[in-house]
């Protein structure tokens, strides 16, 4: 890892590990409550699955677009946790034997491997309504909690996240152009860190400019961080990763590389991170994080 990657982690892991806690707090009080009538299978399940080691990517994006646009990071917390639920549930699906196949996630089993396909489905589907509900009951005042609501709701459903997921299924071996790659990841990949920032920016009370620079940002970051896990998958390894490498190549998936090439590929994110740092100057010093967050995101090694 390079020395610019490693400070990013140096700098950012108080946000990271808060994010930790607040994860363990809330699947505490709100699935393993006295009386709760979760069963314990299920419980293990969700917890194994949101709570395995990770970058917490989409989490941070929500804390320092909050602090990008003046507010404290703190009152996003569950915007933050929401949004890693909402991510933990499509890591979880998209393993499944009946999509991606996997059987490695951040170095461990994945979900229906450590439980079974059945439990790992009710842990994805119980996800979805947990990231709501912690919206809906824990984020103030509740005008703002409804837009958060509405937000997510938006960008995890059918026309954004599901869709782009559906849509990268049905080009696996079909010979399409970068225009159609690039639409099907704005929204499998993009519409989740887009949405992220949207939250935090919210949280802030930002005004409509400064919600239009983190959306033009989370766009040009979204198609660079795909890019990077593009290049990881055909040139990374199994201890790099925490899963199986060269999957892609395997599931005949339309990626960059196959597209543009590695070279043509690494180019293609240098200019998108660069268009992502450029689009929030006008937030200041204050979006210095999402700069330096975005030049992570490309020498990454997982």
């Amino acid at each position: 890892m390079t020395d610019l990657a490693e400070d990013f982690r140096r700098t950012t892991a108080p946000y990271r590990r808060a994010v930790d806690e607040a994860l363990d707090r809330y699947t505490s009080s709100f699935i393993r409550g006295n009386g709760s009538e979760v069963p314990e299978r299920l419980r293990a399940a969700i917890r194994y699955s949101l709570l395995a080691p990770g970058k917490r990517l989409r989490p941070l994006l929500v804390l320092l677009a909050t602090e990008a646009c003046g507010g404290e990071w703190r009152r996003a917390m569950p915007a933050a946790c929401a949004v890693e639920m909402i991510h933990a549930y499509s890591l979880i699906h998209d393993d499944l034997p009946a999509m991606d196949d996997d059987a490695l996630r951040r170095g461990r089993p994945t979900c229906h491997i450590e439980f079974d396909e059945a439990t790992a489905i009710l842990a994805g589907d119980a996800l979805i309504p947990l990231a709501f509900e912690l919206l809906a009951s824990e984020l103030t005042p509740p005008e703002m909690a409804a837009a958060c609501c509405l937000d997510l709701a938006r960008a995890a459903g059918c026309r954004s996240l599901v869709g782009g997921q559906m849509d990268d299924l049905l080009a696996e071996g079909q010979a399409r152009s970068l225009e159609d790659l690039e639409h099907i990841h704005r929204r499998k990949t993009g519409a989740l860190l887009r949405v992220s920032l949207r939250l935090g920016g919210r949280v802030a009370g930002a005004g409509l400019d400064e919600l239009a620079a983190l959306d033009h940002y989370g766009t040009s970051l979204g198609l660079a961080f795909q890019i990077t896990d593009d290049l990881l998958d055909c040139c990374g390894t199994r201890a790099e990763l925490g899963k199986e490498p060269h999957k892609d190549a395997a599931h005949g998936k339309l990626t960059y590389p196959r597209l543009l090439g590695i070279e043509g590929s690494r180019r293609r994110a240098a200019v998108l991170v660069e268009e992502a740092c450029r689009v929030v100057e006008p937030l200041g010093d204050r979006a210095e994080l999402l700069r330096r967050l975005a030049r992570f995101v490309v020498q990454r090694n997982h």
